[in-house]
């Protein structure tokens, strides 16, 4: 499948981007995540994921992929098992089953562990963390990991269940660990996803992995509308040290994100844009029927 729109030879190189994690659901899109995933189209982002983070919205993640021609991803996020019930699993099974015919389904997400909030119960954590590797395994789908301090923890997680090379992995969303904890989930066949954090020059961790990662590992993501790229943010007043978003993060944001991957590289953005693709489509296979078509629609004009 060509990763790049189907144009005259005399036509300029448009870049194809995929967002491989955004919350289009979130409140703070206010209802409108396919307008938002729509002004992402205009300028190059031809589809992406919405992972589901609880029971309540699955039937939400599914709609919104639906209707903005996106892929989708059911999972119960390790921030809202407190609140979720055992049931709740079996619920997402039965979910999970029926959508194994949908195209717009991808895989398990999003799951893991988070160990930086306090107070969240790990046991709870690891009790569903496992639930949801067996049915990822069970039905031989990719799953999209929440990881947070976390990193050892999940790759234990990931081995006892089977998890290797040549099998559907994922993605490990928002990658914050050591390089030898990166080559723990390289070796398990896990793409990277780098965001706006990369976009800090004082994220120099996350920027030298972004750097050094094989490439076949590197995916793009924006975590919409959670983790704003630099120019997202604004000083707080003198008196304060942090920064606070000055608005939303949207996966419009994904194209200017590349560039800074692009030089961290040393990669050209048509290389960038082609590379970052093919990984997110090795990392979540069925996410290829939904570029397809995306695709397809770019070229029509529709």
């Amino acid at each position: 499948m060509s990763l790049i729109p189907r144009s005259a030879p005399s036509a300029p190189f448009e870049p194809i981007w995929v967002d491989t994690h955004a919350h289009l659901d979130a409140g703070e899109f206010e209802g409108r995540g396919a307008v938002a995933a729509e002004r992402a189209r205009l300028v190059g982002v031809a589809c992406g994921v919405i992972p589901a983070v609880e029971k309540a919205n699955f039937a939400t993640v599914q709609t919104l992929a639906r209707a903005s021609g996106w892929a989708y991803a059911l999972g119960i996020h390790p921030l809202y098992v407190g609140r979720a019930l055992d049931t709740d699993l079996d619920e997402l099974r039965q979910t999970v089953e029926r959508a194994l015919h949908d195209p717009h389904f991808v895989g398990i997400g999003e799951i893991g562990l988070d160990f930086f909030v306090p107070g969240l119960d790990r046991e709870r954590q690891q009790h569903f963390y496992a639930a949801q590797l067996r049915l990822a395994r069970d039905f031989d789908l990719p799953v999209i990991l929440h990881v947070r301090k976390s990193q050892d923890a999940l790759l234990a997680g990931l081995r006892r269940h089977g998890f290797a090379a040549g099998r559907p992995a994922g993605i490990a969303h928002a990658f914050n660990g050591s390089a030898q904890q990166a080559q723990g989930f390289i070796d398990l066949g896990f793409a990277l996803g780098f965001g706006g954090a990369m976009t800090f020059e004082r994220a120099l961790n996350i920027r030298r992995l972004a750097a050094t990662v094989p490439d076949t590992v590197p995916v793009l993501e924006t975590d919409a509308p959670d983790i704003p790229p630099v120019w997202l943010y604004r000083p707080r007043a003198a008196q304060q040290d942090a920064d606070v978003p000055a608005e939303p993060n949207t996966p419009q944001q994904v194209a200017r994100i590349a560039q800074t991957l692009a030089e961290l590289r040393g990669w050209t953005l048509p290389h960038t844009a082609a590379q970052t693709t093919a990984n997110a489509l090795r990392a979540l296979p069925r996410l290829a029927a939904v570029l397809a078509v995306a695709q397809a629609r770019s070229v029509g004009g529709s």
